[in-house]
């Protein structure tokens, strides 16, 4: 019997024609992907030699290994390039490579958790829908907040909650970049209603999943960072970087990390992250990125992203079709299409809206053809 796995190896021409199928089906896939924040436009052949050897990152990438055959000492680097991204003093920053968005923000909330006990957990029904996962997950309380029609967690909402809840600590969890809208939470307006309050233990830990690698590249940038009063943050590598796994990067301070960890005689390792055994591979390709783009390669990235948005834009409404993005933003949202334009072009509808995320590899060509057939 050919065609699926069995207790005999299938024919190797069978398995090469297997594979090649399912090469030309990612390839075509990826003429027509405009619905997901991720980057096709990414080059690794560098470190495929890497791919013959076991590596794994297990532990604390600020502490020695027993295993050897790691990445450590690039994930290392990685961290304290986005500590600087991410406005925070390297010498005061922890983090290390995730595998994705979810493990991040699951980081952020279980340090959180750790610190604050008995808090109230804060998020609005726009947020990432790994959120409500994690804090059931973490047996935490929780709250789900209302969202604005922009995509902002509704203030009004999240302020009357919290002083109901004002005797326990907040855990507040704000979207830098909402996923469907772009909409990113405004840190200053949450952290003065803390204190107006008088909440006096609190934590906001922040999703930066796509605009944490855009907001440190534009000219006036939201409020996104440390020095906005975030404790933690999550960001992916999968997507404005690019990369052909999902991988991403939580950074916190030093000084929560301290309340979690143990250590593993058995690795030889500090015990700080979620997973044991890491992708080695995450942060050497993520390394990579950094080293070959610097901050003018990939100030020039965001900014022909921008420009591709605002293009977009403009191409929606002159066919009559109310299309419209925020401030810094690459996600443009205009009314959901029928069904067939939704496939082909790998949107992400929600309701009554659909959005496309103008990535590196989206071209003016391709906002033309798309524009085209939602106009039809």
């Amino acid at each position: 019997m050919t065609g699926k796995l069995g207790t005999d190896p299938l024919p190797q021409t069978e398995i090469q024609g297997r594979l090649d199928r399912l090469l030309e089906q990612v390839q075509e896939a990826g003429k027509r992907q405009v619905g997901y924040p991720t980057n096709q436009d990414f080059d690794y052949s560098a470190v495929l030699p890497f791919l013959s050897h076991s590596l794994n990152n297990v532990g604390d990438p600020f502490h020695s290994s027993n295993y050897q055959s790691n990445t450590h000492a690039f994930e290392r680097e990685v961290i304290n390039r986005f500590a600087d991204l991410l406005r925070i003093n390297p010498d005061e920053a922890w983090g290390y490579v995730t595998s994705g968005g979810t493990e991040g923000n699951m980081y952020g909330l279980y340090l959180a958790r750790e610190l604050f006990p008995n808090a109230m957990f804060y998020f609005s029904e726009e947020t990432h829908y790994s959120v409500l996962k994690n804090v059931r997950l973490l047996n935490a309380r929780y709250i789900m907040i209302k969202r604005q029609e922009s995509g902002e967690i509704d203030y009004d909402d999240l302020y009357d909650m919290v002083r109901v809840h004002r005797d326990v600590p907040a855990v507040i969890m704000a979207t830098i970049g909402t996923t469907m809208r772009g909409g990113v939470d405004d840190l200053d307006r949450i952290r003065e209603m803390l204190s107006d309050l008088a909440v006096t233990n609190s934590y906001i830990h922040a999703d930066a999943a796509l605009s944490g690698m855009i907001l440190p590249f534009v000219d006036d940038p939201q409020p996104f960072g440390f020095d906005a009063g975030v404790d933690s943050v999550s960001v992916s590598g999968h997507k404005l970087i690019g990369a052909p796994l999902p991988c991403g990067v939580v950074l916190t301070k030093r000084s929560h990390v301290e309340r979690v960890g143990r250590a593993i005689e058995l690795v030889g390792v500090r015990d700080t992250t979620l997973s044991g055994s890491r992708s080695a591979m995450g942060p050497l390709m993520m390394w990579y990125a950094l080293a070959r783009n610097g901050d003018e390669g990939f100030r020039r990235l965001v900014a022909g992203m921008l420009d591709t948005a605002e293009y977009a834009v403009g191409q929606f409404n002159e066919r009559g079709i109310p299309a419209w993005r925020h401030r810094n933003s690459v996600t443009v949202v205009f009314p959901r299409p029928p069904e067939d334009v939704i496939r082909k072009w790998q949107m992400a509808p929600e309701g009554e809206v659909a959005h496309i995320i103008t990535m590196p590899h989206v071209t003016r060509e391709m906002i033309d053809e798309l524009v085209s057939n939602c106009a039809a």
